[in-house]
């Protein structure tokens, strides 16, 4: 099934582990379908040159593979440069995978650009979205609840999203003793609490 270049990276991948005070980080992925990636960046702030890239990976041999050449290919390019990169070039350095593998290269760079535009909405650098409730609620999709193994918005945990002059407000049923609460908090705030245009984020919680 597998190329001797994806059991290379599979045996011995780079890159792996977490970098401590990240510039950008970002997880992407459901635990539910058995692939999952965060991805870590530390960006020079005046070249925007990706010093050091490290992920985290929980899934099969093409899921460690793709991540981990993916890292090799950005680490020493501007993010404007790993934003051209394409599944496919990662396809084509590990000699090819089998058809129901080719999603683990498309996670890969799903997890990098999702990084990177979490550095860019930080630093200033995102264009303003024409902010909406529908590209709330797209991000928040990408929110997954682990103990169910479903995104924040088809679990129901989001009950309500509003907008007005820029603050947004968002009304949670989670439960204090839900024991992915604050996981699931430091990645709302990760997806929209930098989105340009948001200028404050309110989270409310139904009381149980």
């Amino acid at each position: 099934m597998y190329s001797k270049k994806v059991i290379k990276y599979f045996m011995h991948p780079k890159n792996v582990g977490e970098i401590k005070n990240p510039d950008a980080k970002a997880t992407e992925g459901s635990l539910a379908c058995g692939d999952m990636i965060t991805i870590y960046l530390k960006i020079d702030s005046k070249t925007h040159v990706i010093t050091d890239i490290k992920f985290k990976s929980y899934g099969c041999a093409a899921n460690i593979a793709t991540t981990s050449v993916m890292t090799e290919m950005v680490k020493g390019k501007t993010i404007q440069e790993a934003k051209k990169l394409e599944f496919k070039d990662i396809t084509k350095a590990l000699g090819g995978l089998p058809p129901m593998k080719i999603h683990c290269s498309i996670l890969a760079i799903d997890g990098l650009k999702t990084a990177i535009r979490n550095y860019e909405e930080r630093h200033g650098l995102a264009k303003p979205e024409d902010l909406n409730e529908s590209i709330l609620r797209s991000r928040l999709r990408k929110v997954i609840d682990p103990k169910v193994g479903k995104d924040i918005v088809t679990a129901g945990i989001v009950q309500n999203v509003t907008i007005k002059n820029g603050a947004v407000r968002l009304l949670l049923k989670l439960p204090e003793d839900h024991e992915f609460r604050d996981n699931i908090l430091e990645e709302i705030d990760e997806r929209i609490g930098h989105i340009p245009g948001v200028k404050k984020l309110n989270i409310e919680f139904i009381k149980q």
